[in-house]
């Protein structure tokens, strides 16, 4: 880790709550939805399209998820309305997923009706292991009635691959991101070195364009970039059978790179009232934001 980044992480607990906002800034489009929409609107005159993301994680109340249901109701209405090329990211744990299955089953079932409605798509995020096996059965039992949604797969899980291959033998037009992880698991169940991260979601990837399945090549490395690159050439891939998945204010110059080569990208857009628990979470979980976010604090301009 980087010794400068180690040290804002460590001194988040002590910085006002003014100051995380404004290193955080970048990557959220603010505590409205207004906010998000005008963001939306931005990155598809740039000729991105994105996903939207109330922040929000794991309740305590079933009651606390309809709040976050009608929030994200509003989005995929609003992002009709003004007729943006975007689609939701939601967080089951944000919809009761470890309080009540039949009750997220349902929350989730209220978006993708609506999202159906608009020709609109649900991703279901994947948090951490606890969560894992839960999301996917979410995920299986929503596509009983439901094929405009799609999950998310993390290359540093050790079980991965197994998943990969179960769902895509189960589930027609299975559609899934591949990113590489960012929360913290013991090594029993995730790779911990960086280069065999990074040789695993080569693996996933190719394993996936291979094999038809429709990826979200969600990352900011640059040298994953490239192999991706490399390999849709190689592989003449339609564009149709992939995008490019990056998170709001990261690694911008890299966006325009994929862009500019005429590739399809969407943008993760979080917004909301609870930015700061999104902020902390995100800092400390990658010290390497908080690089990104002090070049953004010396370049201004490289948004």
């Amino acid at each position: 880790m980087n010794l400068l980044n180690k040290a804002i992480v460590t001194a988040l607990p002590l910085a006002p709550k003014p100051i995380v906002g404004y290193f955080s800034r970048r990557y959220i489009a603010g505590s409205k939805l207004q906010n998000a929409l005008d963001e939306v609107k931005r990155l598809n005159d740039e000729g991105m399209c994105a996903t939207v993301d109330v922040l929000g994680e794991s309740i305590n109340r079933t009651e606390e998820a309809d709040e976050a249901v009608n929030q994200y109701l509003k989005a995929l209405e609003a992002i009709d309305q003004y007729k943006l090329d975007a689609n939701i990211s939601v967080k089951p744990t944000q919809l009761a997923l470890m309080l009540n299955f039949d009750k997220c089953v349902l929350n989730y079932s209220k978006l993708l009706e609506t999202a159906a409605e608009f020709n609109n798509f649900v991703r279901i995020d994947m948090e951490d292991s606890s969560t894992t096996s839960r999301t996917i059965g979410l995920y299986l039992e929503l596509r009983k009635n439901f094929d405009n949604t799609g999950v998310v797969f993390q290359a540093y899980l050790r079980r991965t691959y197994s998943d990969l291959t179960n769902l895509s033998s189960k589930v027609k037009g299975f559609n899934f991101r591949l990113c590489k992880g960012i929360y913290i698991e013991p090594r029993t169940i995730a790779w911990k070195h960086y280069d065999i991260v990074r040789e695993n979601y080569k693996f996933l990837l190719k394993e996936a364009l291979n094999n038809g399945i429709y990826t979200g090549i969600a990352t900011h490395d640059e040298y994953l970039v490239h192999c991706a690159f490399s390999l849709i050439e190689k592989m003449n891939l339609p564009k149709e059978r992939y995008e490019f998945q990056m998170l709001l204010g990261v690694d911008t110059r890299l966006r325009k790179i994929i862009v500019d080569a005429g590739h399809k990208l969407r943008v993760y857009v979080p917004f909301g009232e609870q930015w700061y628990a999104y902020s902390t979470r995100r800092l400390k979980e990658n010290p390497q934001i908080a690089g990104h976010v002090m070049k953004a604090v010396f370049q201004p301009g490289g948004r």
